[in-house]
């Protein structure tokens, strides 16, 4: 019993400090965000990936689409910072979006990430942008040590739950 319990308080401790991490990503998400929104509207790129690196892309942009600034967070960790993306500072997000050499130029998550700014983009100035395009807000219980901690929850459960419908059984 004593190294379940051990077990137990390591998911636990590893839940809490997942979730704190993840609150201070949050933190600096919401720190960048704001201070791009002061210079205009902010178009918001994203490449979320589970067992990849997930990308997230800020630009700063005037009413006919012109980036004033970009940032980008990339990475696997939740140590990971916006860093600004200077390639595409005083461009149109229309041009980036179907200029062929400059998207072959940039990796395939920030490709990704404009290619989604460029959707928003689109879907503003259309009129159709749907509740996915607006939400920006993270569930953090799909995060991946919530998903893992749950299906071992379930698969003890069931195990449990096996084994002790075999006793009643006489099996």
């Amino acid at each position: 019993m004593g190294m379940m319990l051990y077990l137990g308080i390591m998911l636990v401790a590893a839940f809490l400090l997942q979730g704190l991490f993840g609150f201070i990503q949050i933190k600096n998400f919401t720190e960048n965000y704001r201070k791009m929104r002061q210079r205009g509207r902010v178009l918001i790129g994203k490449n979320p990936k589970r067992f990849q690196a997930g990308t997230i892309l800020l630009l700063a942009i005037d009413r006919e689409g012109n980036i004033q600034e970009a940032r980008v967070m990339k990475g696997i960790t939740i140590f990971v910072k916006f860093k600004p993306l200077s390639r595409v500072v005083g461009r149109n997000i229309v041009d980036i979006a179907t200029d062929y050499e400059f998207m072959i130029g940039v990796d395939c998550l920030t490709r990704g990430c404009i290619l989604n700014a460029y959707r928003n983009f689109v879907n503003f100035k259309t009129n159709q942008l749907s509740y996915e395009d607006l939400n920006t807000s993270i569930d953090i219980f799909a995060m991946p040590m919530f998903a893992r901690i749950k299906s071992g929850w379930y698969w003890l459960i069931g195990t449990v739950r096996k084994r002790t419908d075999m006793g009643r059984k006489g099996l």
